[in-house]
């Protein structure tokens, strides 16, 4: 078969064990004519290809059945879309092969904890955010509890199934620090600001109903109708969430809801203005 005719039909993953002879000899050709480039043991891509992260993962597939995706790959693929991916680690019982862009762990995952995404095995993203606590701390928790793609309960199941890891102890104390949900750093600062102070009666990310559509409260004392919205780190920086802000907002106050705003900045530089600020609004109640 001609390289043009084979690559326009067949692809974008070729995996010589899964070919018929004579198409093993078409891919070998491709190569040898740099159209298709080997990323993995017997796997090649279409060389323009090589980088991208779906024709990757795709490739991984190809290569093992019994491979599992974990990793910034995993939370990727499932609950954090635009987090980077350096490269796609490998969760595989067997030697570990290499591959440019690949890590291979020697790391056999329990079937509860696979997913699977585009065909494609995939570690659950309760283990996948618990794994990623030593490279992000709890911005990896903080994203997973938003996506709700896992809850806090999950969070936990996942660590406790998996004892004796290096960097549990850190992993034990960012779920400890979780147990109010945040959904962001900003939200857990303000969160630990609050117990530290011992103030009391308020509870995170609130949903309510206004006018039929969902909202949710960064912090609600339900008690005195207030609000507290926590300006994170991308609030400034992202048009739409900017936006969407102030429309949850002006739907708060109209339906008698008290609001009060703190930035990151704030938080970081003046707790105890932001203190002082809320106590006052709860004495007003």
């Amino acid at each position: 078969m001609k390289i043009d005719t084979f690559l326009a039909s067949e692809g974008p993953v070729f995996h010589l064990a899964s070919l018929p002879a004579a198409m093993r000899t078409t891919v070998r050709s491709a190569h040898a004519a740099e159209r298709v480039v080997r990323i993995l043991p017997g796997t090649y891509v279409r060389t323009e290809l090589r980088d991208d992260f779906a024709t990757r993962c795709l490739a991984v597939g190809r290569w093992s059945r019994d491979a599992v995706i974990s990793g910034t790959a995993a939370a990727r693929l499932t609950f954090w879309p635009d987090v980077r991916v350096r490269e796609i680690d490998i969760a595989h019982r067997g030697p570990r092969p290499r591959g440019p862009g690949y890590a291979f762990h020697r790391r056999a995952i329990d079937p509860a904890y696979v997913v699977y995404r585009h065909g494609l095995r995939v570690t659950a993203p309760a283990l996948t955010a618990v794994d990623l606590v030593e490279q992000f701390g709890g911005d990896a928790l903080d994203v997973c509890l938003r996506s709700r793609t896992a809850r806090l309960e999950d969070l936990w199941a996942a660590y406790a199934d998996h004892p004796y890891r290096p960097g549990n102890v850190e992993r034990r104390r960012m779920l400890i620090d979780s147990r109010d949900r945040p959904w962001s750093a900003a939200e857990r600062l303000t969160h630990r600001l609050l117990r530290r102070h011992r103030i009391t009666g308020w509870t995170s990310n609130l949903a309510i109903t206004v006018n039929g559509a969902r909202y949710f409260i960064d912090i609600a004392f339900r008690g005195a109708r207030l609000a507290i919205e926590i300006d994170g780190r991308l609030h400034e920086d992202d048009p739409a969430i900017f936006e969407s802000d102030r429309v949850r907002q002006n739907a708060l106050v109209l339906a008698g809801w008290r609001v009060l705003r703190f930035t990151y900045r704030m938080l970081v530089e003046e707790p105890d203005l932001v203190i002082a600020t809320i106590l006052r609004a709860l004495a007003q109640s």
